[in-house]
């Protein structure tokens, strides 16, 4: 009996003194800017899903997408992207709707990416938008747009964009539950 108890004590303490590796976040909400950053050389912040959160375009590895404000001709704002790191067709707008209601049942009802058609930004940015962003890596995530900010600041054209993400860590088409 004696040799039981002692065996359950040693086991007991090899799992407590175990510690789990830390998974990284698959979801989360961010925002992200379209300001540029330095002199001479800019850069800008954008944001990585598998850090996951801001990252500096001059980062090894940098960001999977930034966002991108442009103006018209006449110095008036056109519209706001999201603009891929990865140089390829990774956008694919899925859904808008009229309220944020029904963009988040319809984020929340997105499970498998399915057969999609996929462009190379992801514009214009709107609230109550359902992208889907595939990485350069094969690993695919889904963004609700939230809020979109577009304006112009000292001639040039600002814009920020809050949105929600999920992403498939293990590069299957199936977003996990949360």
């Amino acid at each position: 009996m004696r040799g039981i108890t002692f065996i359950s004590v040693l086991i007991l303490a090899l799992f407590s003194g175990c510690q789990k590796e830390k998974t990284p976040a698959t979801s989360g909400t961010a925002t992200i800017e379209s300001t540029l950053h330095g002199s001479g050389s800019y850069y800008a912040d954008g944001f990585s899903f598998s850090k996951p959160g801001i990252v500096s375009t001059i980062s090894t590895p940098g960001p999977d997408i930034t966002l991108f404000a442009s103006k018209n001709l006449d110095g008036s704002f056109k519209e706001t992207s999201f603009e891929a790191s990865n140089f390829e067709n990774s956008f694919s707008l899925v859904g808008e709707s009229a309220n944020e209601a029904d963009a988040i049942q319809s984020f929340k009802s997105l499970i498998i990416v399915g057969n999609v058609q996929w462009i190379a930004s992801a514009k214009p940015l709107e609230r109550n938008q359902i992208w889907l962003f595939k990485t350069g890596m094969g690993r695919y995530n889904k963004m609700r747009i939230i809020t979109v900010v577009e304006e112009m600041r000292q001639n040039l054209p600002y814009a920020s964009c809050t949105f929600e993400w999920v992403y498939q860590p293990d590069g299957s088409t199936t977003f996990p539950n949360l």
